[in-house]
């Protein structure tokens, strides 16, 4: 080979390196979905494994330095973690510290976040699962800065868990990896919800169930079931890399079998299924109320964690076991160490733990809700095998199966996470056999928490969620009105008529139901072919529609839009319903006609492919672009018709809180904006260049 030709041919190692990634990453946009996943979910869980060591090292030495090194306390700790025994906390070295420790803590620790990443303050899991359905990225800072952050609140004695730290540190690596490797926005949101499985999966050594909740914690009553194969991947990467370091034994070590085995037993899950679902409500509420609080105090946002922590301090000098994360109270309460406590404490316990997690998360602090939530359960177990022990009969020797049970409820329901939390504390404590009553406690305590939740970026089904609201609803619909969808009345009843006329009226027209009208044409209720089907045959020619009729009628108003008109529908389980002018006046108006659902999906398509042929016009050739508009973006505040846009695009839409504008000239751009280009794709390049490098562009 000439010489000249190969010192051409050679490139520099950099380059080398640049032009291998990017095969890489060009190799994304068509391999199968397994083989994509595979290699995408290691790499997730490799960073959630090796992110949980340094996490977990980190409150190790926060601990050591602060809480044990200038108050002198060491909390007992879990079975699993090197269970160590009760020291009284007044014979600390110096107890009176402890207020001075949390605050200062809180302190560092809002210095931390609200200089570097404001939205690294709270619990961290909510704000991954918002990341996952507003489709926003989570910036490449935020895992370091929620780290650190969260360790020095926690090893400093604030009330906070790990789980909401290593979700959003593996859910931000997901999300940095995603935009490496330029992933389409469905496989963005996979990898983020895959990170938070990954994460916690490994910090609390419980793959199957971090895995699970990735599926399961975005969502009230739905599953987004394309992460599970891909967070299953990840968490037991994360976690065989994990225990390799800090061993294989699950968190808590439990005494004895702890197998269910009485029946009867049953009567005190069903107790503890209840108050679970009671405190879980109370959880849920007091903490965002005190945020809520918080957000009021007119202070700046770095100092409001030291003014949580400080309340917490001071709350420790009396209950010491509501501060830290508790989970050495949860091992004690399991065993002989549970008598020891003062029933006092066991009935204040849960309510002072939800006050000192909320004074610590609420206020700005960095940590988790899941640690505390796992702790307040396994408090009101406790309490009940306490309350019951030497009074009634039927009770296991110790309070270990109240204890994993009660933790399974009460965070399996104000979490909407039944079986991911049943799951991951069956995982942390190494036993099974308990699901069974967990089954009947986790299911009375939902009921009880309703749709309460303690994550409130949780939506209730993937229709819900702006990451599936084009998939799975239909946004024409908001913009059509019911008037253009009304029907006149083919058919209607007087309350004079008798059960068999109306029947034979129906069946010639062919429809299931008409509106009852009175001499001025007024609507008095309606008659349905299963109101008719009540009456016995041998009564219909003597029985009256008035006295058969159904006066609760559902009606809707003309000006109401179909996506409304829609979801009343199929709520109250009616295939139609008349029109009126004032729906607040169920009856005695003029019927202006019906409204069916089958008329709404003929309005739908109709315009749909109006709609369709109308734009074949204008979007062939050209690219759609989004882009959010983030603080201190040059766009902001500025006009449409001043912002000297490219000639090549052209503004759509732009979606601001939920709500869908429509621009004009004189429409001016926001914060938080996600905007709808159409550009050609000549200009593509010049409109990312116009934009700049604070607002994220994704096609």
């Amino acid at each position: 080979m000439d010489p000249d030709a190969a010192q051409a041919t050679r490139i520099p190692g950099r380059w080398q390196r640049l032009f291998a990634f990017r095969r890489i990453r060009r190799g994304f946009e068509s391999p199968s979905y397994l083989l994509k996943w595979l290699f995408l979910s290691t790499l997730i869980g490799i960073v959630a494994g090796v992110g949980a060591i340094v996490f977990y090292a980190a409150i190790r030495f926060a601990n050591t330095w602060l809480l044990e090194g200038i108050v002198g306390y060491v909390p007992p700790s879990s079975g699993g973690e090197g269970s160590s025994a009760i020291m009284p906390f007044w014979s600390s070295a110096r107890p009176w510290l402890l207020p001075v420790v949390t605050t200062l803590g809180g302190l560092l620790a809002g210095i931390i976040v609200f200089t570097w990443a404001p939205e690294a303050e709270g619990h961290g899991t909510d704000a991954a699962i918002k990341a996952f359905h507003e489709g926003t990225t989570i910036r490449a800072r935020i895992p370091l800065i929620k780290l650190v952050a969260s360790a020095i609140t926690i090893g400093s004695g604030g009330s906070a868990g790990r789980e909401g730290p290593a979700a959003q540190i593996s859910a931000g690596f997901g999300s940095i990896l995603a935009r490496m490797l330029k992933l389409d926005a469905q496989d963005s949101r996979i990898a983020l919800a895959t990170g938070v499985g990954a994460g916690i999966g490994a910090i609390f050594r419980a793959p199957l169930g971090g895995a699970i909740l990735a599926a399961e914690i975005l969502y009230k009553d739905d599953l987004e079931i394309e992460a599970l194969i891909p967070a299953l991947i990840a968490s037991i990467v994360g976690y065989s890399i994990f225990g390799s370091w800090s061993g294989w034994n699950p968190i808590f070590s439990t005494p004895g079998n702890l197998a269910f085995t009485s029946p009867p037993q049953l009567l005190y899950y069903i107790v503890i299924g209840v108050l679970c679902g009671l405190i879980g409500r109370l959880y849920a509420r007091g903490f965002y109320g005190i945020t809520a609080i918080f957000h009021r105090i007119q202070i700046p946002k770095w100092l409001k964690p030291a003014f949580g922590g400080l309340l917490v301090g001071l709350m420790g000098l009396v209950i010491p076991q509501s501060i830290g994360m508790g989970y050495g109270w949860v091992q004690v309460s399991m065993g002989a160490g549970l008598l020891t406590l003062p029933l006092w404490i066991l009935l204040l316990l849960p309510f002072a733990k939800i006050l000192a997690t909320s004074l610590t998360v609420g206020s700005g602090g960095s940590g988790g809700i899941f640690g505390p939530g796992m702790v307040i359960g396994a408090m009101v177990g406790a309490l009940v095998w306490r309350l019951s022990y030497h009074m009634l009969p039927g009770l296991p020797p110790t309070a270990g199966p109240f204890v994993i049970v009660a933790m399974m409820a009460l965070f399996g329901g104000i979490a909407h996470a039944p079986l991911a939390i049943m799951l991951m504390v069956a995982e942390m404590t190494g036993n099974l056999s308990l699901l069974a009553p967990a089954m009947i406690a986790v299911s009375i305590a939902s009921i009880i928490v309703g749709r309460d939740s303690i994550y409130k970026s949780q939506v209730n089904t993937r229709a819900d969620s702006p990451a599936h609201r084009l998939q799975l609803s239909f946004p024409l619909l908001s913009t059509l009105a019911v008037r253009q969808a009304l029907m006149p009345l083919t058919v209607h009843f007087s309350a004079r008529q008798t059960v068999t006329e109306a029947e034979q009226m129906l069946t010639d027209e062919v429809v299931s139901g008409a509106p009852v009208l009175d001499e001025q044409d007024n609507l008095q209720g309606v008659l349905t072919l299963a109101d008719i089907q009540r009456v016995p045959l041998d009564q219909r020619e003597q029985r009256t529609i008035e006295e058969t009729m159904n006066r609760e009628v559902l009606t809707l108003n003309p000006d109401e839009t179909l996506d409304e008109a829609l979801e009343r529908l199929t709520s109250s389980r009616v295939s139609w319903a008349p029109v009126i002018e004032n729906t607040t006046l169920t009856t005695g108006q003029p019927v202006m006609g019906v409204i069916t659902a089958a008329n709404i999906a003929r309005l739908y398509r109709e315009t749909l492919t109006k709609d369709a042929r109308r734009m074949r016009g204008i979007v062939e050739g050209t690219v759609m672009i989004e882009a959010k508009i983030e603080p201190g973006t040059h766009l902001i505040g500025c006009p449409l018709r001043e912002a000297q846009l490219p000639k090549e695009c052209l503004v759509v839409s732009i979606r601001r809180d939920g709500e869908l504008i429509f621009p004009r000239g004189g429409s001016v751009m926001q914060a938080g904006d996600t905007v709808t280009f159409l550009v050609s794709p000549q200009g593509e390049e010049r409109l990312q260049h116009y934009l700049g490098e604070k607002v994220l562009v994704t096609q």
